[in-house]
């Protein structure tokens, strides 16, 4: 290139500092930083407001719905961090117990019902027996025969919940990151081809 170009091109380019990109960088990277703590601070209000419902039998369906969203859409959501953190991160423990507890109770409400039936039946049937001591076998074929119900475990990963945030998203914490790495770059190349046409200049 004829020198008198790069000295013409010199001028244009000596008036954008690479500091000018760096201090926007610094700036982008500020507001990045805030971006990023408010999406995991809310992400916590969230998680908490889970917890809430979970424990006073609340809309724990709206909750999780309401977390499950924002931390598909924000980044810097983990819902757990560290090596001693409880995975999977959300468990409805009181959901889980309250439900456990109505189907036990639901089955020796049932069992209960059973056994009245099997004594009436038998009493019908044995009339003479002294004391209910004749009819205890009659009592255990018929319980045998209509089924006890067993109280079957509820599946505990049925209430346990990890939604994953993505790496990078589209709201201002991800757009002010891309325009920080950007403004790096602008400064690096500034730097990089200011110094290449000084070079060029003296030689």
């Amino acid at each position: 290139m004829h020198k008198r170009r790069l000295h013409h091109l010199w001028t244009k380019l000596r008036a954008v500092k690479p500091w000018y990109f760096l201090a926007a960088a610094l700036l982008c990277g500020t507001v990045s930083a805030f971006a990023l703590r408010n999406n995991n601070l809310r992400m916590a209000e969230l998680r908490q407001a889970v917890y809430v419902a979970d424990k006073d039998n609340g809309d724990v369906e709206g909750a999780l719905r309401n977390l499950r969203s924002y931390v598909h859409q924000h980044m810097n959501t983990n819902l757990a961090s560290g090596k001693n953190a409880v995975r999977p991160p959300i468990q409805l423990q009181y959901t889980y117990e309250r439900l456990s507890k109505a189907r036990s109770a639901g089955a020796a409400a049932g069992n209960s019902e059973i056994y009245n039936q099997a004594q009436q039946y038998c009493e019908k049937a044995l009339p003479n027996g002294f004391s209910g001591s004749y009819r205890l076998s009659c009592i255990e074929a018929y319980v045998k025969q209509h089924g006890v119900t067993t109280s079957q475990a509820i599946p505990k990963n049925l209430y346990q919940f990890d939604f994953v945030s993505p790496t990078w998203s589209p709201d201002l914490a991800g757009w002010s990151v891309v325009a920080t790495i950007l403004l790096l770059l602008a400064a690096a190349g500034s730097w990089l081809f200011r110094n290449v046409i000084r070079h060029m200049l003296k030689s």
